[in-house]
């Protein structure tokens, strides 16, 4: 397989997307020379998933940077990159690389060192993701055996990072390493990004790959169809509890009832040692029409109200192992985590 692209780059004029919200009909390319273009496509989900929003975020503070006048620097600075961080809430990337770039650049002893600082964090986050991207798919491969049929949901892959994938990066993995493989995408409503990023990257790649609908998983999976569920994450409470995309928790419980393994795969920027447990993972809430709506076309009744929650959290004791770049939590609770992630 050729390397895949990067969903996300830092170039000279800004940073490079991809819209994710055209795909599959269009692959189109996004050059984003403000925080407030930034911030749309984060908001509008062109740009998704933890590790790509987070090193987006970065590259957004090398923007505010930019944009902010040398009086009153560090206050104005200070405002632009809260702003940043709160155009998502459950993702805890975004907000860590918000702070982390933030910090490293108000090191500086003037504003222009602070711009050169963020835009170098900028990019030392993205190569860290990506090294983080390949590490978990050599790990997540290690779980996968030879023809193996792998179910997942959402969408994991290089779209949603800076490297290969996280969950998908073992897909991805396994498949190089010629595990004869198949994948099982759910369609995730209500914005399909199962059906329609996971099922193109997977097309793309040549990798075999079914859709189905989301409430297909329980058939299938009593069937016998499912050999492993590989899901990625948004945040990681410090007890393993995880939020992910609205459903993982309906499918790591259909896992358990019947046997299935069930592994996150996330890299280590997506725990939050802060929050003791799932309670306190903030859920973000979508506007109603993403629901009532299917790509702007009204799929209810007039009138009808939408739940519209973006996340939900899988609690650790149904989760098999969180696979890190630093390598497999076999244990899901603080102590096993604590051994990986300090």
């Amino acid at each position: 397989m050729n390397s895949l692209p990067r969903a996300v780059r830092i170039l000279a004029e800004g940073i490079v997307i991809i819209d994710q919200t055209k795909l599959p009909e269009r692959e189109v390319w996004l050059s984003l020379t403000t925080v407030d273009a930034v911030i749309d496509a984060i908001a509008r989900l062109a740009v998704r998933g933890a590790p790509a929003i987070g090193v987006a975020g970065a590259g957004a503070v090398w923007l505010a940077a930019l944009e902010t006048p040398d009086d009153g620097f560090e206050t104005r600075f200070r405002r632009t990159c809260e702003r940043i961080a709160d155009a998502r809430p459950t993702a805890i990337n975004l907000r860590f690389a918000v702070e982390r770039s933030r910090d490293i650049a108000l090191l500086a002893k003037s504003p222009d060192d602070a711009r050169v600082r963020a835009r170098e964090a900028a990019e030392s986050l993205l190569e860290q993701e990506s090294a983080a991207s390949r590490a978990m798919g050599r790990w997540g491969s290690s779980l996968i055996a030879h023809g193996e049929r792998v179910l997942t949901y959402c969408n994991t892959g290089w779209l949603a990072t800076t490297g290969d994938g996280t969950a998908l990066s073992a897909v991805y993995a396994a498949h190089n390493e010629g595990k004869n493989i198949e994948v099982f995408a759910c369609e995730s409503r209500p914005l399909l990004q199962g059906a329609r990023l996971t099922a193109w990257e997977m097309v793309r790649a040549e990798i075999p790959v079914t859709l189905l609908c989301d409430n297909s998983v329980g058939l299938l999976m009593a069937r016998g169809g499912v050999d492993r569920v590989l899901v990625g994450a948004d945040r990681i409470a410090r007890n393993g509890d995880t939020a992910n995309k609205i459903g993982t928790y309906m499918v790591a419980v259909l896992a358990k009832r019947h046997g299935i393994p069930f592994h996150v795969v996330a890299p280590t920027t997506t725990f939050d040692r802060r929050i003791k447990d799932g309670r306190g993972i903030p859920i973000e809430e979508r506007d109603e029409s993403e629901v009532l709506t299917l790509r702007g076309v009204p799929v209810a009744a007039p009138g009808a109200r939408a739940f519209a929650p973006a996340f939900d959290v899988t609690p650790a004791e149904l989760i098999t192992s969180i696979v890190t770049e630093r390598g497999i939590i076999k244990d899901v609770d603080e102590s096993g985590i604590s051994a990986v992630v300090p």
